[in-house]
């Protein structure tokens, strides 16, 4: 005899159904919706330190980039099955195609469940998206006048304290949905292949055979079909096989919000339910948990509004006809009696309640993709556990703690595994910090088994790559970014392959912006030097070879340019400067005084770009290496009459545009700015006005009203605003009468103001 348990994944009153079914059929086989090659590996769900979320993890060992994950929670009804099966000393078989087959036969949109998603039969690519085309739960709940397919299937499934004879109904439910759509061809091959699995296990059996799996493959499976038509439906199978082990997983990744459509759009609700089923209080329980988040972070919650939420969620329930509350009457509750009715509260805790920050573990023990392997060991090492939810990490590198941490993550990120976003780099002097965010992603796993080609340890696979692409870059840049990764990684095979690769090129380079763009992450090496206790000695002489260099053709690199190229070389001008006035103040001594001999060449050179004169004077001028009275001589000069206003005013951006808070205090330059605005005439100024917003576009209320006061003069600053003529003056209806043909100029007039 076959019985067929038609579920949805991941639900938690199917998985309540199925336990009981299968505790009353006792099976002597129990066949299960997944890749048939990896039925081996089910045993190690018996395992106490296996703990869900897992996904089982199959790729092309030839192309580790051809991946797909199978997930199980611990509330999948497939998960269950197998430990039920496991529990009972019942032999326990995948019957679904094999992976290489599922990743060769089936497109992204193809891969989702009945429900619409993805689920442990059906396998999860990386960035593949629901697919609600084929979703029947949303037409059965369509035709049962529930505009939410959710809360249809819950009313019916998964919070039914009677469910009766579901799995039978389901089935018939199934069927009729069937009969007025079309399958596509990858379901025929895979619903044939597991007829033949399950025609094999019945045919070897000595009792009953249960078979799980999606609700909608039930009609298929049960109904009557040759073994010559199934078998020429599978023709073609690829014969090789591939490599599968098990992974980590999370409950985001559950989550319709992370991008899996694994068909739980609150997989902590759910884990709730299971936990808590067959009990009276699931929504004093769930409450509950609302009201320690909330006391966690600091919100005071009332015995009293508890009791009152509650009350409000039954009579919910009650009004739209459901068995008990779900939780969005829950949430709705508690939105209304503990937040004040403010959903803002509610977003405080709705992440950690809903999705929830479980990580599955995996034994040791397990055979796993070799860096896989490596990264758990080094997760144990520097007691760095992943965590779904993103979470702040402070380092103190001058701790063996902190260093080992920052070097697993360096590696990582160099690995293309983004498990820590470095948050504040290069921001201050200090270097013995470092503060990042975690968040761990299940689909890392695709990452590090796709750079096994590199080397079998996080530390190998790191290294490797990133000399290779050390040995592909073509500019300067870019290989003092490798030196950099490579210091910060700890990988001293790397810094030595940089190191020579910079050098040779260094020997050969004339690129001005190509000395500039490499200078702030070699002084970045040489800041970290100490810190990450690696010899940056080599470093000082390239560093001092590149800003001789670059100071010495920088006034050549700055001449006529268009305002991209400008652009560019002021954004390179400003990173080299920032990076010589962090370094200590022994090394950039010499370094500062080269760099200032370059930005002189500029300012002096009337070929030069003005805005980049403009930005060097700045720049000259912050360092102390250019008097006060001198620069409002420059600026008089830069400014003078006989200079062209586009000319001028792109002077007066690069110098003004990060130091305009200068005109507040400096009444001299404040006077020579004044002067060249008031001498303008009424067509350049209107093409100045753009100019002026860039230029004070960095100011504050505060400050804005500062210069103001100050342009102004003494007795405005103690007056309460500017006094107007009772009839608005002459001055006003000139400037009227320029501000009414801005607005009515045709485009390119008004483009021009």
């Amino acid at each position: 005899m076959i019985s067929y348990f038609g579920v949805r994944h991941h639900g938690p009153g199917s998985t309540a159904s199925l336990v009981a079914a299968l505790d009353q059929l006792r099976p002597s086989v129990v066949l299960v919706e997944g890749p048939s090659d990896a039925t081996g590996l089910l045993p190690l769900l018996a395992d106490r330190a296996m703990r869900p979320p897992v996904a089982l993890l199959g790729y092309a060992a030839d192309d580790p980039r051809r991946a797909a994950f199978w997930p199980f929670a611990e509330f999948s009804p497939e998960y269950q099955a197998v430990r039920w099966a496991l529990r009972n000393d019942v032999p326990v078989e995948l019957i679904d195609l094999p992976v290489l087959a599922q990743l060769d036969d089936a497109a992204p949109a193809e891969a989702e469940t009945e429900d619409g998603t993805a689920g442990p039969g059906e396998p999860d690519r990386p960035g593949s998206q629901p697919d609600d085309r084929r979703d029947p739960i949303s037409a059965l709940a369509a035709a049962a006048g529930y505009e939410d397919p959710e809360s249809w299937w819950n009313d019916l499934i998964e919070q039914n304290p009677a469910p009766g004879p579901i799995f039978a109904a389901v089935g018939n439910a199934m069927a009729e949905y069937r009969n007025h759509t079309t399958t596509d061809e990858h379901d025929l091959r895979r619903e044939a292949h597991m007829r033949r699995a399950i025609a094999q296990a019945a045919k070897n059996a000595d009792g009953p055979v249960a078979v799980v799996c999606g609700a909608l493959h039930v009609p298929a499976l049960a109904a009557k079909h040759t073994a010559a038509a199934d078998r020429a439906l599978l023709t073609g199978l690829p014969r090789r096989s591939a490599s599968i082990t098990w992974a980590p997983w999370t409950n985001a990744r559950l989550a319709y919000a992370s991008g899996y459509g694994a068909g739980v759009s609150a997989p902590g609700w759910n884990q709730h339910l299971w936990q808590t089923r067959g009990r009276a209080d699931v929504a004093t329980r769930w409450l509950a948990r609302i009201a320690a988040e909330l006391r966690q972070a600091e919100h005071l919650v009332s015995t009293a509004s508890l009791i009152e939420a509650e009350r409000l969620a039954v009579a919910l329930a009650a009004l739209r006809d459901r068995p008990q509350p779900g939780f969005e009457e829950l949430r709705e509750a508690a939105v209304s009696c503990l937040f004040g009715g403010d959903p803002v509260l509610w977003n405080l805790v709705a992440d950690r309640l809903l999705v929830g920050t479980q990580v599955g573990t995996i034994p040791e023990g397990v055979p796993l993709a070799p860096l896989i392997d490596d990264l758990q060991r080094q997760q144990r090492l520097t007691r760095l556990r992943p965590e779904a939810l993103p979470r702040e990490l402070a380092l103190d590198l001058r701790t063996d703690s902190g260093a080992a941490r920052s070097v697993l993550l360096h590696r990582l990120r160099i690995l293309g595994v983004g498990w820590g976003q470095l948050t504040d780099a290069g921001r201050s002097r200090g270097t013995f910090r470092e503060r990042w965010v975690l968040a761990w992603d299940p689909t890392f796993a695709i990452d590090l088994v796709d750079k096994l080609v590199y080397g079998s340890t996080v530390e190998q696979a790191a290294a490797g790559l990133l000399a290779e692409q050390l040995g592909e870059a073509t500019t300067l840049g870019a290989l003092a970014t490798g030196c950099e990764q490579a210091m910060t990684a700890g990988l001293p095979t790397a810094v030595s392959v940089a190191l020579r690769l910079l050098a040779d090129k260094a020997a050969l380079s004339s690129d001005a912006a190509d000395m500039l763009g490499a200078i702030p992450p070699l002084v970045d090496v040489l800041r970290y030097g100490q810190a990450r206790r690696t010899d940056a000695q080599a470093l000082g002489s390239l560093v001092e070879h590149l800003v001789v260099e670059a100071s010495l053709s920088l006034h050549y690199a700055a001449r006529p340019a268009d305002a991209d190229a400008s652009d560019v070389l002021v954004g390179l001008v400003v990173g080299v400067d920032r990076a010589i006035r962090l370094l200590d103040e022994a090394v950039s001594a010499g370094l500062a005084t080269v760099w200032d001999t370059g930005l002189a060449a500029v300012v002096g050179d009337d070929q030069t770009s003005p805005k980049v004169a403009g930005c060097a004077a700045q720049l000259r001028y912050a360092s102390g290496a250019l008097a006060a009275a001198d620069v409002v001589l420059l600026v008089q000069r830069r400014l003078s009459p006989g200079t062209r206003a586009v000319v001028a005013a792109a002077f007066l951006e690069g110098f003004f545009t990060q130091a305009a808070e200068r005109l507040i205090y400096d009444a001299d330059l404040r006077d020579a700015v004044s002067q060249w605005l008031t001498d303008l005439d009424e067509d350049e100024f209107v093409a100045a006005l753009p100019l002026l917003r860039r230029v004070f576009a960095d100011l504050g209320a505060s400050d804005r009203t500062r210069l103001l006061a100050a342009a102004l003069g003494a007795g405005a600053r103690r007056a309460v605003g500017v006094r107007l003529a009772g009839d608005g003056g002459a001055g006003w209806e000139r400037q009227l009468a320029v501000v009414a043909r801005l607005l009515t100029a045709p485009t390119g007039g008004a483009d021009r103001g």
